[in-house]
Formats: C-alpha cells, structure tokens, sequence
C-alpha cells in the first residue's frame, strides 16, 4: 500500500501542498470544514477562495513576486495553473476571475485519483502521520487552541483588510476613464481624477470617518490593532499624513486626465474584478470602516459619486507562527518533524507567497512518508529564500513577509542599467538555480 499523508485547509497552500504531494506518489486526505462551517471572512464551498484582492501582483520576472510566479510554474505549480487559465486582463499583473479560479482548483483537486477529499473540521493531529497544517490565517479556535498548545507558545496575529468592489455600469465614465501608467500595457484601469480641492474634502472625511467595531475574534486584548504594512487599511495610511495616499495608491504620476491633458492632483484607480469586467475593485482600498461610511466618503471619488458597491470592505484576523522557532526551511516542525505547515501562518504574506510554502511543504512531507531525502532549495530561488526566512527570521521580531529581493543573496557584482537590470539578473541566476530541481519534476 502507498503512503499516506494528511493535509488541514483546502486554501491556496492546502491546495497547492495536496497536488504537489499527489505528484510525489502519496495518497493524501484533504481535510476541509467548508461547506459545514466557514470562517468570518469565507463564503463560498470552493476551494482556494480568494477573501481579499483577485490580483496576484505583478507577473514580470524583475518583481519579486513575479520571480516566485515563475518558479512556481516550473515545478508544476496548481495555483499558477488555475492564475494563468483565468486570468483577466491587468495590465503588467497577474488578476484572475475568483469564482473560476475557485472552480478550476476545485474541479482539479477532486478529481485527483490520489487525493480523497473529507468534509470534517479538525482540532489535532492525527498520532504517526504525517500532516500538513494549512489552515489559514483564521483558523478555527479548537485548532488554534491544539496548535498553541502543541508548540507551547501563544500565536500571534494581525489584520488583513479587503477592498470594495463596485458595478461597472454605475461608474461615471464621463468624469474616469481607462488608462495604463505611463501608456505601459493596455488601458485595463479605471481612473478617477481628484483635484486639490475634492482631494482635500476626500481626505477629511476619510480620516475622521467612522470604524467598523471589532468582532470578538478580531480582538487583540484591549490593545489596538496591529496592521500588517503591506495590506494596510486606507484610512489608517491616510491619518499618516495629508500626502501619504498622493504617494502611495492615489499617486498621479503617469496618469494623463485626457479631458485636461495633464495630471490630476490625484487619482482613484479600479481594477477589473472579473473577465466580463463587470465589477472593478478599488486599488489600495482594503477598509475597516462601516459600510455606511464606504458608501458616503468613497461617492465622493469623482467618477463614482453614483457607484453601486457589490461588496463592502472588510477586516478580519491574520494568524501566524513564531516560524523562526520552530520550523525547518522544509516547513516541517523541527521537535515534530512529521508535522508541517503551510500558507500565511507559517508568516509569508500573499496568495502566491502562501501557494509557494504549500508547495515546498507538500512535497516535503510527501518525501518525508517515503523516506526520501528533504527537498531544500537553494536560497538564490524565491521559493528557498522564503523557506529561509520563514525558518530564520531577519533582525528582530519575527513579520509576516511578502516575496522580495531583500531575501535573496546579493549577487555579489554591479549591474549596469538600474534596479530593473539588476533585478533581471537575479531573476537569470534564480532560473538556474532552480533548473536541476525542475528536470527532476520532468
């Protein structure tokens, strides 16, 4: 008979951690607690739903992220598979239409002859077998219970904001209008031009606007709480300073008002939600004000004064690990070395950086209940540098941490041609570090 694994969380890394320990030559048990229980900010039956943004972030090899996309690729990724068959048009990113992104995974994890997939909620590891906790960041409360217990220290956690999402046809297209930074790749954003004055009335009303009260879930002791920079919630980067979102989502530059043939003071961008482009989200407006308050301060962006919103911003609870203390860069425990984890709780911070930890803990464990040697990749790739990180730590306390160049070896010699060149060339050394591991796949 062949080994058997166990995998918690039909997520981007529950997911991914299934197919790519299925390719290894284990059976697996996929256990989901949907569609008898969902967490706060889970709706929908399918697999890998996706909570917050449908963008996967940028797709160009000298982008991190981008790096990670392609790596991913080569080892036959799921989650790259499914981005890549439902993408919708972007620009220079990499977006896909939620529901049949879900459904492409769905469709594909359950017809997998090697995964059986169990509809039960779990709150303990199975004793002897190797397991795959992949969770999530709102892992139900007897599970978090048993993993605090298990590793004997306390989680820790952050909040992670979504934007809203408005219908296409209630936009004003007489006031915004489709372009591209720069005239760089198609006109696939909406633009919503401010002047200084609407600016300044949307400025004010935004930073004095009125909080959604948390949950008990969502409560961090009576402290306040802790945002996790790169998901930060617009009102909050607001009250940092009357210009932080005129330099950071509502940045003008490179965005040519065409009724006035310059720059707007500032501008609102919408990017597409699904193919049928329909439905736009707003770009860097993860929220955790009340939906009555969406509803007034952002009519007042120019161009959506009229704007129906098919879903309100929301802010839910980020669980993640001490990683740095108690994983090895397989994603393995290193007091338990038959139990693993995967996705945002091991602290990387993304959908595609969440898929990539699944898919180095998957085939680990994997190997680990075939008694094969532990699957390292060299720190020079995306995916062994957030192994890395996700079991060293940096300097000081432990964060969550998107994919970035920060993480990999410098390469030790100056690239002519600016950070661009330079980020290609890391990019070249990564592919070719990663080919002996890809042949392997083949």
């Amino acid at each position: 008979m062949s080994a058997t694994i166990d995998i918690y969380g039909a997520g981007l890394a529950g997911c991914e951690a299934a197919w790519q320990a299925a390719r290894e030559g284990v059976r697996v048990r996929l256990f989901e607690m949907k569609p008898e229980k969902y967490t706060p900010a889970h709706h929908s039956a399918g697999f890998a739903e996706l909570v917050c943004s449908n963008s996967l972030r940028s797709d160009s090899v000298s982008n991190a992220v981008g790096l990670l996309k392609e790596e991913m690729r080569r080892m036959g990724s799921l989650i790259m598979e499914a981005a890549d068959a439902t993408r919708v048009p972007a620009g220079s990113a990499l977006a896909v239409d939620r529901v049949l992104f879900s459904q492409y995974i769905t469709e594909r994890i359950s017809n997998c002859p090697n995964v059986e997939v169990i509809s039960q909620e779990m709150d303990r590891v199975e004793e002897g077998r190797v397991t795959v906790i992949a969770t999530g960041p709102l892992t139900s409360a007897p599970m978090a219970d048993y993993i605090s217990r298990e590793l004997g220290c306390g989680s820790l956690h952050f909040f992670d904001a979504a934007a809203p999402i408005v219908d296409f046809s209630t936009v004003n297209m007489e006031i915004a209008y489709f372009a591209s930074r720069y005239n760089k790749g198609d006109a696939d954003y909406i633009n919503c031009p401010m002047s200084e004055e609407q600016y300044d009335a949307f400025y004010k009303a935004l930073i004095s606007a009125d909080e959604a009260e948390l949950k008990d879930f969502d409560r961090e002791s009576q402290s306040a709480p802790k945002v996790f920079e790169g998901c930060m919630p617009v009102e909050v980067m607001a009250r940092r300073g009357y210009d932080t979102l005129r330099y950071g989502p509502l940045k003008p530059v490179g965005l040519i008002d065409p009724r006035v043939g310059h720059e707007a003071y500032a501008v609102v961008q919408l990017r597409k939600e699904n193919r049928e482009g329909t439905m736009f989200n707003l770009v860097g407006f993860q929220t955790h004000l009340t939906f009555g308050e969406q509803r007034r301060v952002f009519r007042m962006i120019p161009g959506l004064e009229n704007a129906e919103f098919l879903r309100y911003g929301v802010m839910h609870r980020n669980t993640y690990l001490n990683s740095p203390e108690l994983l090895a860069p397989t994603y393995a425990m290193r007091e338990r070395p038959d139990v693993f984890f995967a996705g945002q709780m091991t602290g990387v911070e993304g959908y595609v950086e969440s898929a990539g930890s699944g898919l180095l803990a998957g085939k680990n464990a994997a190997r680990r209940a075939l008694g094969k040697d532990d699957l390292i990749l060299p720190e020079e790739t995306m995916l062994g540098a957030m192994a890395a990180y996700v079991s060293r730590g940096g300097l000081g306390a432990f964060t969550p941490m998107n994919a970035n160049f920060g993480l990999v070896p410098p390469l030790g010699y100056r690239v002519k041609g600016g950070k661009t060149a330079k980020n290609e060339k890391i990019a070249e050394r990564a592919l070719e570090s990663l080919q002996p591991f890809c042949a392997a796949e083949n």
